[in-house]
């Protein structure tokens, strides 16, 4: 059983929303046993995109997993354990990733092959820790795709057969915390049973991060598919010294304007994707953002990449037929899935702090949350 978080737990939702997107823990195929997070390598570094490592880094980053662990520990019973962020769906749904026939040379990298249509799954999500949370509270939203049939060797030690390539996003351009050292500092804080220590919130994450986060969860959107996210922080594209930093968005193809339930029922966002989709088929625009200047620093997730500065485009269409995804399996199946940016080929290499910082927490939670739920973790084909 969860508990219900009173005032004081809005940063916890903060500090456990890993950003995002709706959509945390990695996914080691047929696993189940919890591992030691030391056991989890950072990434090598790719200084020509200018990635640099922070002082401690993974110390941070086992000590910010392990305290996830204790707050799920303690949190659920074993078999009932929900994620760590984004427990709330609104609906896990199938979909094609279609990707243009047109595309410039510099774009067309890694999965991005023109024409090619994939399989896809898509779960749109509350980023708040508490899964009972009404729809019409403000909040961050999620949107984590996972893409099937990808051919390649992805870069995930242990996963290298596995064909699945993930895209984490939430409806906020920007992250509320660089430094993984103020991150720990939150969920220390945030974790403890002191009202106080709860209120130091702004003092962890600083005036800027503050803005951020209060930014960032003070949203509320109409319909899921109808709403704009956003990567936060960037990846790579391509290989070779042609590689770029870039960061991704998904937006509706719609440009109609939807509005608010006049009375929003406690899962509205679900009750709107069940019409729109038992209505007929949607479809969002799946964008790249390249990097235009080196001062849009990877490392920096706080500070937005100006579309004025530096445009999106276009590489893929999102389809999302007509369908029935509210039924007892789906649900079921949706839930056993997990989300991380490591999902991954070579092409697109996850960049910066927060990325790390991922490869670590994600996957230890994930082992922690199958282990407690007797489930095996799976990759889908």
């Amino acid at each position: 059983m969860t508990y219900h978080q009173g005032p004081t737990s809005l940063w916890l939702n903060l500090a456990l929303m890993t950003a995002i997107s709706g959509c945390s823990n990695a996914e080691p195929t047929n696993t189940t046993a919890p591992a030691s997070p030391n056991a989890i390598s950072l990434p090598v570094i790719d200084p020509y995109l200018g990635e640099q490592l922070f002082p401690d880094e993974k110390a941070i980053a086992l000590q910010t997993s392990l305290l996830i662990e204790k707050t799920l520990r303690k949190q659920y019973r074993p078999g009932e354990v929900r994620r760590d962020a984004h427990p709330k769906s609104h609906g896990c749904v199938k979909a094609e990733f279609r990707v243009e026939e047109s595309l410039p040379e510099h774009l067309a990298k890694g999965m991005f092959i023109p024409g090619k249509t994939y399989q896809a799954w898509i779960r749109f999500s509350n980023g708040s820790s508490d899964a009972t949370r009404a729809d019409i509270k403000r909040d961050a939203r999620g949107m984590a795709i996972k893409v099937l049939g990808v051919p390649g060797q992805m870069i995930l030690p242990g996963e290298e057969e596995a064909s699945t390539q993930d895209f984490i996003m939430i409806n906020h351009p920007v992250f509320f915390a660089n430094d993984p050292g103020r991150y720990l500092s939150l969920i220390k804080h945030q974790g403890s049973g002191s009202v106080w220590d709860k209120l130091r919130a702004p003092f962890d994450l600083g005036a800027k991060g503050t803005l951020i986060a209060l930014q960032t969860i003070n949203k509320k959107i109409a319909n899921p598919v109808q709403t704009r996210y956003w990567s936060m922080v960037p990846y790579q594209l391509g290989n070779g010294p042609d590689r770029q930093a870039v960061k991704y968005s998904a937006r509706s193809c719609s440009t109609t304007a939807v509005s608010l339930p006049d009375k929003p029922g406690h899962d509205y966002l679900r009750d709107a994707l069940r019409s729109t989709l038992q209505n007929g088929d949607a479809c969002m625009d799946f964008l790249v953002q390249p990097r235009t200047s080196s001062r849009m620093e990877v490392e920096d997730s706080m500070t937005e990449w100006k579309e004025a500065d530096a445009p999106f485009y276009k590489v893929a269409t999102l389809h999302i037929p007509r369908q029935v995804f509210d039924t007892p399996e789906q649900n079921r199946f949706c839930e056993n899935l997990s989300f991380t940016p490591w999902h991954s080929l070579p092409e697109h290499k996850p960049l910066g702090v927060t990325n790390r910082a991922r490869k670590v927490i994600y996957d230890h939670v994930s082992r922690v949350r199958h282990e407690m739920n007797s489930a095996t973790r799976q990759e889908p084909q």
